[in-house]
């Protein structure tokens, strides 16, 4: 088999693809990858694990191998949110972390991601130069009560600075002291209860649902996607809820759904987290959007005279942008809900974005879908869907091959106007709406995402973007 990082971290079918002797050899890479970067000296990496199957014994292989590499391990005690990991990498000042996940994958696959010392996803070069060595090496485990006794693994519980950070940066009191019932939804994922337990305190109310553990995540993919969240819709309407504040799998993701139980989409996120940092927390910077991004994120940097830069999709490249001072980072996010903002480590981070968002609009005195339709009429109107094609990886290159090579001059009675190819191949249309496709970079998939300026176009859209799919 090939071991590839994808977006984020190698993902693989577990007992297929994924097992104890693949994460050992991807292990081994990482170890081979760390010493030849510090010959000399003693690396220290952290480790942790979502709620996945198995997630805590893969985390325990790694340990091992890198403990028999002679790396300093500490290894969580139990599952965590990634970006608790991120942000202990770099407030530590470690030389990375491991955090065994598949992020929002379905139930059966697991996954591998790597934090850089920076406390963020490892770059494309850092990947390319971990994948070079997977295989070079045979795997030294050490086994974990031997590694303790040697003094290279720790099995720990995390600390209070990620709560203290989070707390810190939003206004935590004014939170906690509002008025009206939030639920937080984890999606039995790694987020668990922390919204609800650092909203405790004061007036506002916080009920939890989806909370436990589940590998099996109640028979839903635990992304925060409208597919995935009628228990979550209906929650909000029966309890008469403000809002409802979701994250994915390993919780570095955010979604949201407004006080009607409507889906607020992570375009829609991005605008009003920009928003509230120009208007309310006065702000400035540069802005970051993935290709599968929205027209009105460029718009609202574009009307504030913003730096805006459009990169792939993949948090990584959008945390290459947060690293470099010259940048003036100030807020990026990707499709899927990856959201980075200044002041926190370059990572994404679905816990902090949940405060953050909430913080938004109770400042607002507005209902989320109140702000929603006062951004489409100061920026303009636009509806978003994606779609997940389970088509053969062949089918997906072979129809992006022939759009590229031979663009269609309408689609759905709709004109081209042109195309763009910076990750996939987009179809543009004369008022600014588009239709992308593009190959997932960590399942077999081929994924259709679709922005255009009414419901109507966006639907017959996507309808003659899947048939065009299909029929490939």
């Amino acid at each position: 088999m090939q071991i590839k990082f994808g977006t984020d971290g190698w993902r693989a079918r577990i007992a297929d693809d994924y097992t104890f002797e693949t994460v050992g050899i991807v292990s081994q890479a990482l170890a081979d990858y760390l010493k030849d970067l510090n010959p000399q000296g003693r690396n220290s990496v952290v480790v942790g694990y979502d709620r996945r199957f198995a997630s805590d014994l893969f985390a325990q292989r790694v340990a091992e191998v890198l403990a028999g590499n002679e790396i300093v391990v500490d290894l969580y005690a139990h599952d965590v949110p990634t970006p608790l990991v991120s942000f202990e990498v770099r407030r530590r000042n470690l030389d990375g972390g491991v955090v065994i996940t598949a992020s929002h994958n379905p139930p059966d696959f697991n996954g591998f991601k790597f934090k850089a010392p920076y406390g963020g996803a490892a770059t494309p070069a850092i990947t390319n130069e971990i994948e070079k060595r997977v295989g070079m090496t045979t795997p030294k485990r050490l086994p974990l009560e031997e590694a303790k006794k040697h003094g290279l693994a720790e099995v720990v519980t995390p600390g209070t600075e990620y709560r203290r950070h989070l707390e810190n940066f939003v206004a935590i009191e004014e939170l906690r002291n509002a008025e009206g019932l939030v639920i937080a939804d984890p999606m039995h994922g790694a987020g668990g209860r922390w919204v609800e337990t650092l909203l405790f305190g004061g007036r506002l109310r916080v009920e939890t649902i989806r909370a436990r553990r589940d590998p099996l995540f109640g028979g839903v993919l635990p992304e925060p996607m409208p597919w995935s969240l009628d228990l979550t819709a209906k929650t909000i309407r029966e309890r008469g809820a403000l809002m409802a504040l979701i994250t994915d799998g390993d919780a570095d993701r955010v979604g949201a759904m407004d006080e009607n139980g409507e889906y607020i989409n992570t375009h829609q996120i991005l605008m009003i987290l920009l928003l509230h940092l120009v208007r309310r927390r006065g702000m400035k910077g540069s802005v970051v959007r993935t290709f599968s991004q929205s027209v009105i994120v460029r718009r609202i940097a574009e009307s504030y005279g913003f730096r805006l830069f459009e990169t792939p999709i993949g948090f990584k490249h959008i945390g290459e942008i947060m690293l470099d001072p010259a940048n003036d980072f100030l807020i990026g996010g990707e499709e899927s809900g990856g959201i980075g903002v200044r002041g926190h480590v370059p990572e994404r981070d679905g816990i902090l974005n949940s405060l953050l968002l909430l913080e938004a609009v109770l400042a607002s005195g507005k209902k989320p879908s109140e702000i929603v339709r006062d951004i489409w009429r100061e920026f303009g109107e636009f509806h978003f869907e994606r779609r997940d094609l389970h088509l053969p990886m062949e089918t997906g290159a072979r129809l992006i091959e022939r759009l590229t090579s031979q663009t269609p001059e309408k689609l759905a009675g709709f004109g081209v106007r042109g195309i763009a190819t910076l990750d996939g191949v987009k179809l543009l249309f004369e008022d600014e709406s588009w239709i992308l496709f593009r190959r997932s970079g960590t399942e077999p998939l081929l994924r259709l995402y679709c922005e255009a300026t009414s419901i109507n176009k966006m639907t017959a859209l996507m309808d003659a973007g899947e048939k065009m799919a299909r029929e490939a």
